[in-house]
């Protein structure tokens, strides 16, 4: 029998909301996991818990505002109590690659803004290490990617792809375009996103290093949590 991962999902999120308390400001991820929490967070919202969150995409403001949770303007300066967000890849250091559906900019503002970060995924998303399977998103500027895809190739040594929807290159909610970096494996995810972000044209990243504090992994045997270690 195929493995429900929607089921497993699903149950990483509710598990991710109990950390969720009276009066915080969540921040809410994006993504197909981040949906059933968004979701079960409603719940909550209309069973009478206050609460107010920091959507990372316009995907999640509009299922939030349907959920009935009351959002925080975007110009504010938050203070976020927890953030709760999926991501594409997690490693044994629970280093991640996240940006697979193009909101990592604002993804990583949030979880820097957060006093928590709470990571939730399916047990298919655990790998020995970064990259291989899943490529790692960088947002770039749009003037002169290519310059910043060939720079992005000289380091790394692989192929970088322009991310594209429909025949048109994807245009993020900043209106940055994304390359795709397709690396064998990521040894030094710390060392990786730090030579990158000294790129021109180069916003950011989808390695998300060291910001982990809490691992959510839906698995066929149940939900398991991880607290990280800090070094």
């Amino acid at each position: 029998m195929a493995m429900d991962l929607d089921a497993l999902k699903r149950a990483a999120a509710l598990k991710a909301v109990e950390y969720v308390r009276d009066g915080m400001v969540v921040g809410l991820g994006t993504g197909s996991t981040a949906k059933h929490m968004v979701m079960a967070l409603g719940e909550k919202v209309r069973s009478g818990m206050q609460l107010r969150g920091v959507p990372t995409s316009q995907e999640t403001a509009t299922l939030a505002r349907e959920q009935g949770i009351p959002l925080i303007d975007a110009d504010n300066a938050w203070v976020i109590d927890v953030a709760i967000d999926g991501a594409d890849q997690v490693d044994p250091a629970f280093n991640l690659i996240k940006g697979g559906g193009g909101a990592l900019l604002k993804e990583k503002i949030v979880a820097a803004s957060a006093k928590q970060f709470i990571v939730l995924v399916d047990q298919t998303k655990r790998v020995p290490a970064l990259g291989g399977s899943f490529p790692l998103p960088i947002e770039v500027i749009p003037f002169g990617w290519g310059s910043t895809a060939r720079a992005i190739e000289g380091l790394t040594k692989s192929s970088v792809i322009l991310r594209e929807r429909n025949g048109s290159p994807f245009h993020t909610e900043a209106g940055h375009v994304i390359l795709d970096v397709h690396l064998a494996r990521i040894d030094n995810p710390r060392e990786l996103e730090i030579a990158l972000t000294l790129i021109p044209g180069v916003v950011e990243t989808g390695l998300f290093v060291g910001r982990t504090d809490l691992l959510i992994v839906g698995t066929a045997k149940g939900v398991e949590t991880y607290p990280a270690t800090r070094t």
